[in-house]
């Protein structure tokens, strides 16, 4: 008996507009920006227009990607609502490729746009065994110190004792799967962002994620006890970390080249695998097929990573040592270079750089429960 469990950031899934554009350019969408508008009453009408035309192409793809998977318990990122998600997964999800997910949880956490991390399962696996909801708790109110993980470096970057630890949440969601117990724990770093005091954005959040994925540890210790990484659990999200890259060079005629570095920093996925705590199984894959997003900054920065995990407790791994993930790239824009061997079929309206299904790709993994 299997059960397979995927995460997708799928990129700001709401039902609201947002015009903060007509006042500040660095959030106006670059077609709405080629035009002079006179006064806000016409940018609202433009950017509604804008967004539906958009929104309908894009959720399409979403929603193939989610269908690739065939996933049983799909583990979401930027999801604005429980209405957003489920205007998608009945329009789009089931209407469209003809089967759905019927439970959908999600708790409010401590985004300032409001994009939460949400779950969806059906209620059997693809081998018909029951999925049930036995209970959920967010961690959304946890601080630094509450979990003593206040330091030098969250003080450098502004961080007070009495933050919340978590930019989102880790959203700790019970289940049973053919009656056996199953925990998934739903996270999203905080992103890296651009430049800071003088430091790379990476490096100058660094700190938080750090405690972000010593929280979620913690969490999971404090629940399961010493022999926590023998109880059946994953932690499914966009960590917004990775401890190897694929550098990219070349050009727009398609004469790329692939290199993988590995990272000489401690991240944020070394304080949740070390010591055989949990394991990123997308490292059962080669190096040039485990990358989830494409990062760049122009020709001078330019590199595949992981952004994207399903990290599986150590003995539940060990269990499943002989499976391999999947990482769905059809729903990834043509801008995109993918290694060679790779080269996915695209699914039909994809563009250059939009539409498409999100800038990540979805990860699965198919476990034995038993």
């Amino acid at each position: 008996m299997s059960l397979r469990i995927a995460t997708f950031n799928v990129e700001n899934l709401m039902n609201r507009f947002d015009f903060s554009g007509f006042r500040n350019q660095l959030l106006q969408d670059r077609a709405l920006s080629l035009f002079q508008i006179d006064n806000e009453a016409d940018y609202r009408h433009l950017e509604r227009a804008r967004m539906i035309s958009h929104t309908d192409d894009a959720r399409q793809l979403s929603a193939l990607a989610i269908a690739a998977a065939r996933a049983d318990i799909i583990c979401l990122q930027e999801v604005e609502n429980i209405e957003a998600l489920r205007a998608f997964e009945y329009g789009y999800l089931f209407k469209m490729v003809g089967h759905g997910y019927r439970e959908k949880y999600l708790a409010k956490g401590n985004d300032m746009r409001g994009i939460e991390v949400a779950i969806m399962f059906r209620t059997e696996t693809a081998y018909g065994e029951p999925i049930e909801f036995v209970a959920m708790q967010s961690h959304a109110h946890v601080t630094f110190e509450e979990l003593e993980l206040y330091n030098d470096a969250l003080a450098q970057v502004g961080e007070k004792p009495h933050d919340r630890i978590f930019r989102r949440d880790c959203l700790e969601v019970d289940l049973k799967v053919a009656g056996w117990p199953v925990t998934i724990y739903l996270v999203h770093f905080k992103s890296m962002g651009g430049a800071r005091n003088g430091l790379p954005g990476r490096e100058s959040t660094m700190p938080v994620r750090m405690a972000e994925a010593a929280a979620v540890r913690a969490i999971i210790e404090e629940r399961f006890g010493p022999k926590a990484a023998q109880k059946r659990w994953a932690i499914c999200g966009d960590l917004n970390d990775y401890r190897e890259r694929i550098v990219v060079e070349g050009g727009i005629e398609g004469d790329w080249t692939f290199t993988p570095v590995a990272e000489d920093i401690r991240t944020s996925l070394d304080v949740l695998t070390e010591g055989g705590f949990c394991e990123n199984v997308a490292e059962r894959l080669p190096p040039l097929e485990r990358w989830t997003l494409y990062h760049t900054r122009g020709p001078q920065e330019r590199h595949l990573c992981q952004l994207d995990y399903v990290l599986v407790s150590g003995g539940w791994a060990q269990k499943n040592a002989t499976r391999l993930p999947q990482i769905i790239t059809r729903g990834q824009p043509w801008r995109t270079p993918i290694p060679p061997e790779q080269s996915p079929e695209r699914w039909p309206r994809i563009g250059w750089d939009r539409p498409k299904a999100s800038d990540h790709c979805p990860v699965v993994m198919e476990l034995d429960v038993l």
